[in-house]
């Protein structure tokens, strides 16, 4: 079929969508010159129409037309409804194996919405007339037969670097201006949440663009729009100018104060507020932010702004970030994989046994007491807390929120095809708990939560529907998590604790902390860590107390590999003999203020002594506190016949290792 046939018999077409797609669908793969769904697939199995799948929620749905590995495509009878075509196709992504491009048309118009992972979503929109034009009809091809060229070249990192980079030079101006610390980072924070909200359309009318867009014309009435827009954010039934907006409240929004900013740092603000906000990755937003507030790093950031790193494949690189040290790019944050060998065993695992083991009794069970044993552990579910109580910007508060979501709406379904009542959702950022000393830091954590909830209603297409917008998210808070006056400080009430508490060396402790707060900490711990010992170990010291007290379950953190030996593995010494080590990776690479080092990951709890654990991710007996599984060393003593011969064996003071082939010359 040539261009101009195909554009005269459809330009005109009224016929509704059941009525009219598949013949169009079918009239594009000729004019494309490639195989219609029926001709490349008789078995429908990986090219066809009306793909069945399983609608958010419950339910069956159609994709109109699905190719595997390719795309799924919804059609509309009227233009209007593509938003709405895309919404839907959005809710069937994860049931589709989310294919890399989602494609909504009517009879005139063709929009490609790109769906790759860790890129920023863009949409290509052929008009019907378009398709005159060699370009256009070969970006359709392509949609058929190599979507991978339809890939963005602009990572969803590159959009986060950036963001975090410009945000932080602004940060950082305010506070050589003097101004409080607590109240730049909240007023950063609203201006991020109103950037984020208008992005993904839950703040209307391009209000805030507006509002930036007239601050540049006129400086002197900046402070006066945004109170107004701030004002009606926080109002049950705000108004910003005539345009309604939705009741956010949450904290963030808990007053108008709005910082005076001059002309340059306005229009900084119009280059900021230019960005795609919703495709910023708050699993590492925070992070990059803070790094963002040190100028030097601002500048490494920088050279991922318009050149984001690709492999030898051309396919943007992944989360895991070590090798960036050696590539010179210097922004250093941890990929959320790591992350999660904390947050899988101590979080996830045992919500998952629990309820593999609740199914098969469920089916032994009568309908009502099935129905109750269900809703308990639902209930049970939206009841559990998570701590970090050093929580930094939230990104392990961030990942075990959604991880948690995922799984909630995963025993949902699955109970609904188990014949199990239908049950509202369950986890809410609320769940998520945390302890933090650095304002901007604590401030990021609660806008880290508030966005990764939206992003996630979003990908799963439920609509915002709560009210207010936002939850006060009161459980994370901004104070030493050790010492409080001279007794040990208290941490929010939860029932599991993860997280990666602050590297310090023993020996620097005094340098970087100071002679009063040093000795206040020894008084606080006496008897409980030694005095030599890193500051990570006091975090392992209370956590597992709150663990023999049964005011936690489970913990997981991180510390530096020489908690295996030393004065360190004191502490560990103590969980293993009291508790059991359930989970570790002894020696494990992770970055830190910008310099790569190596870490030990340990998860603990009471609850399971005598069973198996893991190390390394393989099954052992039992792990001990030098993090190893096979013969427990901690145990062993002086050799008696070395007494007043020798009392340390090779200690070497320089690079003394040399190749073999060096060596054996």
């Amino acid at each position: 079929m040539e261009p101009r046939e195909f554009i005269d018999k459809w330009r005109d077409a009224e016929l509704s969508e059941s009525s009219g797609s598949q013949s169009h669908f079918n009239d594009l793969c000729r004019l494309l010159d490639l195989p219609t769904p029926a001709e490349a697939d008789k078995t429908g199995k990986s090219f066809t129409f009306e793909k069945t799948v399983k609608k958010p929620g419950g339910g069956a749905g159609y994709a109109d037309v699905w190719k595997k590995d390719c795309f799924a495509w919804e059609y509309k009878g009227d233009k209007k409804n593509l938003v709405a075509a895309y919404a839907q196709l959005k809710g069937y992504a994860d049931a589709l194996d989310n294919p890399p491009l989602l494609i909504v048309s009517d009879m005139r118009e063709i929009r490609i919405h790109t769906n790759f992972t860790n890129a920023v979503a863009e949409v290509v929109s052929i008009d019907i007339a378009d398709l005159n034009s060699v370009e256009a009809r070969r970006k359709l091809y392509w949609a058929f037969t190599d979507p991978e060229k339809l890939r963005p070249t602009v990572t969803r990192e590159g959009v986060t670097a950036k963001a975090a980079a410009l945000l932080g030079a602004l940060a950082n101006k305010l506070q050589r201006q003097g101004l409080e610390q607590r109240r730049v980072a909240h007023f950063l924070n609203r201006l991020v949440f109103c950037m984020f909200a208008e992005d993904i359309e839950l703040l209307p009318d391009r209000v805030f663009a507006d509002v930036i867009e007239e601050s540049n014309k006129h400086p002197d009435q900046f402070v006066g729009f945004l109170t107004d827009l701030f004002r009606a954010m926080r109002l049950k039934d705000g108004r910003f100018g005539k345009t309604l907006i939705p009741w956010f409240n949450g904290g963030l929004f808990d007053d108008d104060d709005v910082l005076p900013l001059g002309a340059l740092d306005i229009r900084a603000l119009a280059e900021i507020a230019r960005l795609d906000w919703a495709a910023v990755e708050p699993a590492i937003f925070g992070t990059l932010f803070e790094r963002g507030l040190d100028p030097e790093v601002r500048k490494a950031m920088a050279s991922l702004f318009d050149a984001p790193l690709k492999d030898e494949e051309q396919k943007p690189l992944p989360f895991a970030k070590q090798d960036r040290l050696n590539r010179g790019v210097g922004i250093y944050y941890t990929d959320p994989d790591t992350i999660m060998r904390i947050v899988e065993p101590v979080v996830l695992r045992p919500w998952r046994e629990e309820w593999a083991a609740l199914k098969d009794e469920i089916k032994t069970l009568k309908k009502d007491k099935a129905r109750n044993k269900y809703l308990a552990f639902r209930h049970r579910l939206g009841q559990f807390r998570v701590l970090d109580p050093a929580c930094g910007s939230g990104n392990f508060l961030y990942l075990a929120l959604i991880h948690l979501k995922d799984f909630d709406r995963e025993v949902a379904d699955e109970a609904e095809a188990m014949g199990l009542p239908a049950d509202g959702e369950r986890v809410k950022p609320e769940a998520m708990r945390g302890v933090e000393i650095n304002p901007y830091a604590a401030e990021l954590a609660r806008v880290t939560l508030w966005i990764g909830e939206l992003q996630w209603q979003m990908r799963k297409s439920l609509g915002i529907t709560r009210r207010p917008i936002l939850g006060r998210l009161d459980g994370i808070v901004c104070r030493d998590a050790l010492v409080k006056d001279d007794v040990e400080a208290a941490w929010p009430d939860a029932d599991v604790a993860i997280g990666n508490p602050p590297f310090l060396g023993g020996k620097l402790l005094r340098t970087k902390l100071g002679d009063e707060y040093i000795d206040r900490l020894f008084r606080v711990f006496d008897g409980k860590v030694p005095a030599e010992a890193d500051l990570v170990c006091y975090w392992f010291t209370k956590a597992f107390g709150l663990v023999r007290q049964g005011r936690l379950r489970r913990v997981g953190l991180v510390a530096t590999n020489s908690v295996r030996g030393g004065a360190n593995r004191r502490v560990l010494d103590d969980i293993a003999v009291h508790g059991r080590i359930a989970d570790a990776w002894s020696d494990e690479p992770w970055v830190l203020d910008g310099a790569a080092v190596r870490v030990s990951l340990v998860a603990f709890d009471c609850s399971g002594v005598g069973l198996p654990a893991f190390l390394n991710g393989k099954k052992v007996e039992k792990v001990f506190s030098d993090l190893t599984g096979d013969t427990d060393l901690t145990t062993t003593h002086a050799l008696s016949e070395n007494e007043n011969i020798a009392f340390s064996g090779i200690s070497k003071k320089g690079k003394f290792e040399i190749e073999g082939r060096l060596a054996r010359e």
